[in-house]
């Protein structure tokens, strides 16, 4: 079986997403292929299988599904065909006070492709999550001012309704003690983003053994503590980047990684560019 890693490009790079409404007049399949992002199909017109490893969809008009991200899949179109696709890295999507419902979406035990059973059962959330679908290829397609705004929001309300309408409880739930005992650890981050953050002092914060604190944050999170303190380093030097006039050097010094191979490699890890090309990227997007 032949499989490909798709490169997902994304035509507005202060968006992580790319929507787009493909109009298919041939039948036949795609290759097997994933991609890092997780993707949406909402059917307008037609019937679209779609294949997983272990699942297989029957598609047609009105009819959307989730497929997870890095989940392998084809599809096979049906006559004429006319749907919109979604591609959207959701990691980008988390804030400091959101980023601990990232782990119901990390596909650690289930993969996320699970979760479609809500749009059988529950015909509003899928009336809902269409509409959502919809109106996001409708702003990217218009783009009015502040419509990454609006993105962003419509982005947030399908988590939402996703999470508060899982009744299979296909999601990871966490509980709210769980994440309460780590705001002190989170806001701690927060403040010191510019120092190199020691795990030792933020065990002592949050009053655990090393081992344990390793194993809860991971657990809470979905993400482990070192990944986590640098994704948010990188989310800090996007914002500077974009807003203040230093080199690249002096960003890396002011996010706590001196070391400019290290400040490079995790740069982009999240970005899939350089500093410089991001900057570049992005205020060249900005003065359209």
């Amino acid at each position: 079986m032949e499989v490909f890693n798709e490169k997902v490009a994304y035509e507005n790079p202060l968006l992580s997403l790319r929507v787009f409404q493909p109009n298919r007049i041939r039948e036949g399949f795609t290759n097997w292929h994933y991609h890092r992002q997780l993707e949406m199909l909402l059917v307008l017109e037609g019937k679209l299988d779609v294949y997983l490893e272990e699942e297989e969809f029957h598609l047609q008009a009105g009819d959307v599904m989730l497929i997870g991200a890095s989940q392998l899949h084809r599809d096979r179109s049906q006559g004429v065909l006319n749907y919109i696709c979604l591609q959207v890295d959701i990691e980008q999507f988390f804030d400091q006070s959101t980023i601990p419902y990232m782990r119901y979406f990390a596909e650690g035990q289930n993969p996320l492709s699970q979760a479609n059973y809500i749009f059988q059962e529950n015909i509003e959330v899928k009336n809902r999550v269409t509409d959502c679908v919809r109106e996001i290829l409708a702003e990217a397609t218009r783009k009015e001012t502040g419509y990454e705004l609006a993105v962003n929001m419509l982005i947030k309300q399908i988590l939402l309704l996703l999470l508060r309408n899982d009744t299979r409880n296909v999601l990871v739930r966490q509980e709210d003690f769980e994440r309460l005992r780590l705001k002190s650890v989170l806001d701690y981050v927060e403040d010191h983003l510019m120092d190199r953050i020691q795990v030792e002092e933020v065990c002592r914060i949050a009053n655990m053994s090393y081992y344990y604190f390793v194993k809860f944050f991971k657990k809470s999170i979905g993400l482990s503590f070192t990944e986590y303190v640098n994704y948010r380093k990188i989310k800090w030097a996007e914002r500077i980047l974009l807003t203040k006039d230093l080199s690249i050097s002096a960003v890396g010094e002011r996010i706590g990684m001196p070391n400019m191979a290290h400040f490079y490699k995790m740069f982009k890890k999240y970005n899939a560019c350089s500093p410089k090309e991001f900057q570049r990227k992005m205020l060249a997007w900005k003065g359209q």
